[in-house]
This record gives structure tokens, sequence and C-alpha cells, in this order.
């Protein structure tokens, strides 16, 4: 019996996964899609992440779909909101019935003389096979079933408990506990405030500080104009306003760090107590947009801090004790819960095993395409967003050039296409120019990027406009072959 064939075959139900089927369906009415996604929901990082006030680290307008506008008056909205957002886009368009979860994919296997892949999956049952036309991974770039845990000296002595983020227990409950949140980044910024609700105190104790930007959670111009162009016209120029004022504030820290340096600590001297130690706890040794920038709804945090509910350490964990935790310097930080918010752990293409005509695909000796496809592997495409700007902003992007590029195939007589990398002038580069934490323990694992387009992974939504959505199709780099050409 043949395995059940689609014309393209979606790997993630999340939001990459739900807005590029939604970009195809839409293309192309009348083909056959189908995802496999290997939890049992929709939704992907919106669902897995249930730690308390989960939310974006990007305003929902960039966040949000090209394709569908955000309506709610919060920019900065929460996690709930944004996987209700996302279900409701998949609900509305009849994506669901496309879905086939608790589908793991282990393998894909491409065949030149069929010009299709076979991707084998693992269900409950067993294992069952599907071939598809064009291969589409839209499945992240970490692991979804474990975060990232430093081995911590000790941590057995501890007679408390310990958390990550990415597995927070429902039956958590911190409400007058001491609590010391390990981490500066996005989740522990968001942890922080969350907790010192009704916890009696809590700490983030950082080895080193984060750039934390204080951001209102509404958009108030967003919000205007809403009332007076209506919810699509809105949307469009709110988001160009945006993407034009994260892309100026990224540039000028390239360009002029010191400047925004200063002024992010304006920000912050603004937002604390008086005499507080900003340099210490809030001016990094990095340059802005080394590392991610971290924002704050209405300045969250520093609310937190100024009402004393909690407090941040600057200092080197020596070892847990039964009480908690014993630093550098010799303090010990009492706790009765301590959450390891120290990062996720990158996984290219959720561990795939990729083969091309027999041969297995290695991911660091390929070269990422435009940052969306692989040097030698036909018929192929993936979502990775930007580190700069909002994932969802690149995620539209891919999904609109694989629409055009099967569209081109399509009208051609074409049902392969590949990029060569056959330029030695072409020097490689990690895929990621970042230097967080989590980027730099994998990313040797990961595709290279070249040192000139199109092997260049671009930061630029609005360069990528113009190259994904308007650029040729048959550059010279990418090759086709098929009915057309036989």
């Amino acid at each position: 019996m043949r395995p059940e064939h689609v014309e393209v075959l979606i790997v993630g139900a999340g939001l990459s996964g739900i807005g590029a089927a939604h970009h195809f369906q839409t293309a192309f009415p009348g083909k056959s899609y189908t995802i496999l996604e290997a939890r049992d929901v929709i939704g992907g990082t919106w669902d897995l992440f249930r730690y308390p006030g989960v939310r974006s680290d990007s305003d929902m307008f960039t966040l949000g779909y090209r394709f569908r506008p955000w309506t709610q008056a919060k920019a900065i909205a929460d996690g709930p909101s944004i996987l209700g957002y996302v279900r409701d886009t998949a609900r509305e368009a009849g994506i669901g019935k496309h879905i086939r979860f608790n589908h793991r994919v282990r393998k894909a296997t491409w065949s030149g003389a069929d010009a299709r892949w076979t991707v084998q999956a693992v269900n409950g049952t067993g294992t069952m096979s599907m071939t598809c036309s064009f291969l589409l991974l839209c499945s992240g770039y970490y692991r979804y079933d474990e975060g990232y845990r430093p081995p911590f000296a000790g941590i057995g002595d501890f007679r408390g408990r310990v958390v990550h983020p990415q597995d927070w227990p429902e039956d958590l409950d911190y409400a007058g506990q001491r609590v010391v949140v390990i981490g500066s980044g996005a989740t522990a910024v968001t942890l922080v405030p969350a907790l010192a609700e009704t916890a009696t105190q809590v700490t983030m104790l950082q080895r080193s500080p984060t750039y934390i930007l204080p951001m209102p959670v509404e958009d108030v111009i967003a919000n205007r104009l809403r009332e007076l162009l209506g919810a699509r016209r809105a949307y469009t120029v709110t988001r160009w306003k945006n993407v034009a004022v994260g892309t100026l504030i990224y540039r000028l820290s390239r360009r002029r760090p010191q400047m925004i340096r200063g002024w992010i600590r304006k920000l912050a001297v603004k937002q604390l107590p008086a005499g507080y130690d900003v340099d210490t706890h809030f001016n990094p040794s990095y340059n802005p947009w080394d590392q991610r920038l971290c924002l704050v709804p209405d300045g969250d945090l520093f609310r937190a801090i100024r009402e004393g509910r909690a407090c941040v350490v600057t200092d080197q964990i020596e070892k847990f004790t039964e009480r908690g935790l014993l630093l550098g310097s010799g303090a010990e930080l009492e706790a009765d819960i301590v959450v390891t918010a120290t990062g996720l752990q990158l996984l290219a293409f959720g561990g795939i095993e990729l083969t091309v005509d027999g041969r297995a695909v290695c991911l660091p000796d390929t070269m990422a395409y435009k940052g969306m496809m692989l040097s030698g592997v036909p018929n192929f495409a993936f979502t990775v967003g930007y580190t700069n700007a909002s994932w969802t902003l690149k995620a539209d992007l891919v999904s609109e050039f694989v629409c055009r590029l099967l569209a081109y195939m399509g009208s051609r007589g074409y049902d392969a296409c590949v990029p060569v990398d056959d330029d030695p002038s072409v020097t490689r580069q990690p895929l990621l120019d970042f230097s967080a934490g989590y980027v730099l323990r994998s990313i040797d694992q990961f595709p290279r990027a070249g040192s000139r387009a199109p092997w260049r992974l671009g930061m630029s939504y609005a360069h990528d406009v113009l190259t994904l959505r308007y650029g040729k199709i048959n550059d010279g780099t990418m090759r086709f072959s098929g009915r057309a050409v036989r």
C-alpha cells in the first residue's frame, strides 16, 4: 500500500505552522496539505509555556500575522491571549481538519527520481509514513521536551522545590513563599513581577545584567488609528510604524552603542528608587543588541522593585545549600522555591534526520539560502525568525516566498528546486550572529550562513520584504529540474 501523498507537508502547528497553512491554502485552494504536530494541541510555544505572567516579548502588531489584524487594546499580550489568537486563526480558516496531532516527525528522505519526500513520524500506535512534494518545517529551533539546566553544585541538598519555567507545575503554590529566580532574560523579567504579586519576597539572581526596556502595554497611537482607519488599515500602519522604530533602535545600537546604552540607563534610573545601584544590576558589559533587549510592559519589574516586593542580586552561584543558594560573595540567599530561568536548549529542525538520495544531510555542512532553505536539499524550507524583531515578521515572509516558489515551479512544469552553493568566494559564518548563551551553546549544530547574499541571514524586515516578497525566484542560485527540462 502506497503512503498517502500531499503537495505540502508542514511540521508544527504553532504560530509559524498555522500561518504557513493559511498562506498556502489561500494561494492554492485546490492543493492538498497536512500539518504534523508532535503535541496534542495547536499553539506550540504559546501552549507549552504556562509559567506565571507568560507574555510576548515584542508587540502584537508585529508578532501577529500580516493577514489577520490584532485588534485587542494591549500591544504586549499575555500568553493565553496569543494562544487564543493562533487558535482562532486556525478555526476561522478551517485549518484544524488538516492537522494530525501526536505525530512526531523523526526522518525525512528525498528521492530525486520521484521528486518527493517520504516522511516518517511516530504516533500513538507506531510509525507512519507520508509523502509530499514540498516539506516545510515550522517547528522552531529549541527542544520542546526539556529546557536548559546548568549543573549546579549541591542541588540535591536543597530542601525546597526547584522548577524550570518550561515545565511549570500546575500545583505550585508560591503564595507567601520566598522565591529566587535564577536568570535575567525575558523569562526571568516576566516571572519576577508576576510571582511578586503573592510571594513574600522574590529575588532575581543574575550572573550579569541584561538590557531591560520599559514599554507601554497599550499602543496609544495604534488604538487611535483603529478608531480612525478601521482595524485592517490601522494594523498595517502600526505594523510598519513599529518595524521602523525597532529598526532605528537596532541600527543605532550597532552604530552608536554608547548613546543607546546611556538612553536605556536613563530610563532605568527614572524607574528605580533614588540611589539604586543601577550600574551593578542594570548596566550590561556588552553592547545593546549583542543580545536581545528585554521588554517590561509598563515597567512592571521596576515597579515591583520600587515597592519592595522584588529585588535583584548580581553574583555568582557557588552551590545550593539546604536553605537556598551560597553565592560567590559569601552571602546566602534563603529560598523556599528556586526557579531556574536558565534558558532554552536549541535543537535544529526538531532533531529530524534528513536524507537526500541516500546521503545523510549533515546540517553544519550546509548553508542557509535566504535564511529559509538549505544548500543541496531540494523542495525544503524552514522558518527561523528574526533575533532583533518579531518572529512572525520573518515567518510570514517565508510562507509567502514558498508560495511564490511553488507557483513559479507549477507554471513552468518544474517539480524540484534546490539552492546550490557553488561560489568559492563565499565564506561560512554562524547562522545566528547573536551572543546569547542558548545560541552559543548549540550554534555549531546548525547550518551555516554565508558572507554575502543570498547566503547571509538578513535581519532587516524591510530588505527581506523586497527580496522574499518581490525578488526574483530564478536568481541563479536556485536550480530547477523536472518535466520542463527532461
